[in-house]
């Protein structure tokens, strides 16, 4: 589904991503785990197109980044920092937007089903910018998945929110996962993936230096394998 081979990016004289490689099977959810400025959003960046690698391949569902990037774009759902939210439109209203992007069908009322979704029902008709970080984030989320996307990137989807909010963004991510999507999360939340990804990789300095499989959900062999490897802790 997603093949880098040898990916790296310079900016300002710094190489910011140094050689990665990495395979994603359909239907994965691997979680992007490493310490402040390895690169992990770096990476979710250029597979999203908003900004260029300097070297390296990448084919996301058998198309090439560099030459069809707009098609790429059409199967990917994005979850950046920041919400890309309209602050003076509803959900209802910042959903049928986004939708309308993407031509989404009966998209008013794909775009309530999601508002429900997320557990914000209540809030569908009043604007963002009264909301709090969390009401926000789960908005935000909903939009990331207007239109189905086949690969879903998420930039630390779980900042911000309760646990309330935490189970509903869970479930949606374990519900896209029923559907088939492909999912790379970045995220320091050692027991959220470990409760919801298949795979983690580490990340340090640009390369990745660690790739694993999850067993049993098990965040204590999450965190011994960062520790060994972030860390030098063993």
């Amino acid at each position: 589904m997603i093949e880098i081979k040898k990916l790296t990016k310079q900016a300002e004289n710094k190489l910011i991503l140094r050689g990665v490689d990495l395979s994603i099977h359909k239907g994965e959810t691997v979680g992007i785990l490493g310490p402040n400025g390895a690169g992990k959003s770096t990476l979710l960046k250029v597979l999203a197109s908003l900004i260029k690698p300097t070297s390296g391949m990448i084919k996301i569902n058998g198309l090439d980044l560099k030459k069809d990037s707009l098609e790429i774009k059409k199967i990917l759902g994005y979850l950046p920092h920041s919400s890309l939210l309209y602050d003076h439109y509803s959900p209802l209203e910042n959903l049928v937007f986004f939708g309308n992007i993407y031509g989404v069908k009966n998209v008013e009322q794909k775009a309530a089903e999601l508002v429900k979704e997320v557990g914000l029902s209540f809030f569908l008709n009043e604007p963002v910018k009264n909301f709090s970080r969390g009401m926000i984030q789960r908005i935000a989320i909903a939009r990331a998945i207007i239109h189905e996307p086949e690969v879903l990137l998420l930039d630390e989807p779980h900042t911000g929110l309760d646990q309330g909010a935490i189970a509903i963004l869970n479930n949606v991510i374990l519900s896209m996962k029923e559907k088939g999507t492909t999912t790379l999360m970045v995220t320091h939340d050692f027991k959220q993936a470990a409760e919801i990804c298949d795979r983690i990789v580490i990340v340090k300095n640009g390369k990745i230096v660690d790739d694993f499989r999850i067993e049993n959900s098990s965040l204590g062999y999450v965190s011994q394998k960062y520790e060994l490897q972030v860390e030098g802790v063993s």
